[in-house]
């Protein structure tokens, strides 16, 4: 017995009904047909606005340029989430980043970093990026 004396399974099958309902409304919304489901998806996706390649490489070339100066070690460019030709990107911005932050500080090596992922992965994009071969 549940509690005040009602069944579990009654209680439970009462719930079916309801689970039925959202469930069928769920699959119901989603399956759409027709021009109508047609705009529901162009709608969702010119709100969406995409990230420019060059930028997405600028990020990801910047983080790891700043773990890898600052564990002084380089790790596996795939673990890194980074192509052959970011990854010679980052190694070109950490030997930079390195001797700037001797020469200088670390925050003018940080601008560095900033400057020179931005500067190597828009003249890699520039000239085609990864499409250029396999693993690039």
């Amino acid at each position: 017995m549940g509690t005040g004396g009602t069944p579990r399974a009654a209680v439970a099958l009462g719930l079916v009904p309801a689970l039925a309902l959202l469930t069928g409304t769920l699959i119901t919304g989603c399956g759409k047909s027709g021009s109508e489901g047609t705009a529901t998806a162009s709608t969702t996706s010119a709100s969406a606005s995409a990230t420019p390649p060059e930028d997405l490489c600028t990020r990801l070339v910047a983080h790891w340029s700043r773990e890898v100066l600052d564990d002084n070690t380089y790790g596996d460019y795939q673990s890194m989430g980074l192509s052959n030709g970011q990854y010679e990107i980052l190694r070109h911005v950490v030997d930079a980043a390195r001797t700037e932050r001797k020469r200088q500080n670390p925050t003018a090596a940080e601008e560095l970093i900033d400057r020179e992922a931005r500067k190597g992965c828009a003249a890699w994009y520039r000239t085609g990026g990864p499409a250029d071969g396999p693993w690039q």
